[in-house]
């Protein structure tokens, strides 16, 4: 049974404690330590999302045991069995759920701190979205529809972005994150950036309505 969360969406004001308060119940349920960094990812186990380097990822970012990983989905059953050999060797910050449970996914997108995205496709990409809105920095390989919504914070931004659809860039990646999740008070103003983006309907409509009132006149 999911556990209750706040809806930090809606609790700009007090994006801390109400992101807090969801991933000590997602920590929780999974046995990870709440005081580290927790990445997630939510998807499909194929090659069109770079899960098959989830493995490597996860063996060569836990050895120091200072991040939590934890990753929801289904997909190539050879990647999950991996993915569940390494619950045995990291079972302190480590944890994977097979399948698909749309609670249980917004339960993470709520608790997590950082998610991964490494695609090597993504025409669009909803998932990044979605983590916008619960103050969860989303991690992107710059293609597609990630590189269109999804700036990096060293260019102002509001993410982490990276290049190649590999084992190091996503291991460095989560090396920035590491330092972004030190810096408490940085942390806490690009959570709030992130759950002020809108990526509604609402604001694609005004616009179009705005261009069809320009050519009437």
């Amino acid at each position: 049974m999911v556990e209750k969360l706040r809806d930090v969406s809606a609790v700009v004001t007090d994006v801390s404690s109400g992101k807090e308060e969801n991933k000590a119940a997602l920590c929780n349920r999974f046995s990870l330590d709440v005081s580290k960094p927790l990445f997630s990812f939510i998807g499909r186990l194929v090659y069109e999302k770079g899960a098959d380097l989830f493995p490597s990822v996860v063996y060569k970012s836990l050895l120091k045991k200072n991040i939590n990983i934890l990753i929801l989905g289904e997909g190539k059953e050879e990647i999950a069995s991996e993915l569940r050999s390494l619950q045995i060797h990291f079972k302190d910050g480590f944890a994977c759920e097979i399948g698909f449970n749309e609670a249980l996914a917004h339960q993470i997108y709520a608790g997590s701190d950082f998610l991964l995205m490494p695609s090597r496709v993504e025409p669009c990409g909803l998932n990044q979205m979605y983590a916008l809105r619960y103050g969860t920095i989303p991690i992107v390989r710059r293609t597609g529809g990630l590189n269109d919504t999804v700036v990096d914070i060293g260019d102002g931004g509001f993410g982490i972005c990276h290049m190649q659809a590999s084992v190091k860039d996503i291991c460095d990646s989560i090396k920035r994150a590491e330092v972004l999740y030190q810096n408490k008070k940085l942390l806490n103003k690009i959570r709030k950036k992130c759950m002020l983006i809108d990526h509604s309907w609402d604001i694609s409509a005004q616009e179009y309505l705005t261009l069809y009132k320009s050519l009437t006149h």
